[in-house]
């Protein structure tokens, strides 16, 4: 990551892996001809495939996914998980789960299914995502009060396939991935 983001942007994620995605820019500026195609700070925080390549998770089209959020400071809002094409940082379809309000921190706890909850995965990527690096799994919460952007990221395989599986390269079934802090992956 520090090859391709830069000294000052891997502090701001080094000191709080928790924080929002708007300071990353600030830090980048500190930057002195910032390069944001190869470190784009809204996908996955910036955080790089090549640093994680021995992480990715195996997935297989229908799969059902339990997902662990930690909220350590609930901001309400939107969030969704999706399948995101890490070339066009675009979702691929739907999300597979959304909500509309999301860590309400009004409430005096959180719904459970803020914290715990389970996304399939579908079975119409074909092989869009057969090969390490070109899918992740993202988190995304915007805490709309505290105008914040929050994500984390699963870099993923799901083979389209039995010819598409042998082009997952650098996979493992270890259950971490592209600093996945805010969620963690529980299988």
């Amino acid at each position: 990551m520090i090859s391709a983001c830069g000294s000052s942007v891997v502090a701001l994620v080094t000191a709080d892996n928790t924080s929002h995605v708007e300071g990353m820019p600030e830090a980048a500026a500190e930057i002195p001809n910032f390069n944001s195609t190869a470190c784009n700070v809204f996908m996955c925080k910036g955080l790089q495939f090549a640093d994680n390549a021995a992480n990715v998770q195996i997935f297989q089209p229908g799969q059902v996914v339990n997902i662990l959020a930690s909220i350590p400071i609930p901001h309400e809002g939107p969030m969704n998980v999706s399948v995101i094409n890490t070339k066009t940082n675009t979702a691929i379809g739907n999300p597979l789960v959304s909500f509309v309000s999301y860590a309400d921190e009004s409430l005096a706890a959180l719904p459970a299914n803020n914290t715990n909850f389970n996304v399939t995965i579908p079975t119409t990527l074909g092989s869009t995502c057969a090969v390490a690096g070109t899918c992740v799994l993202q988190w995304f919460w915007f805490g709309t009060a505290a105008d914040q952007t929050y994500e984390s990221c699963v870099d993923m395989v799901a083979p389209g396939s039995a010819g598409a599986a042998a082009n997952i390269t650098a996979a493992s079934s270890t259950s971490v991935a592209r600093m996945f802090i805010l969620v963690d992956l529980a299988k």
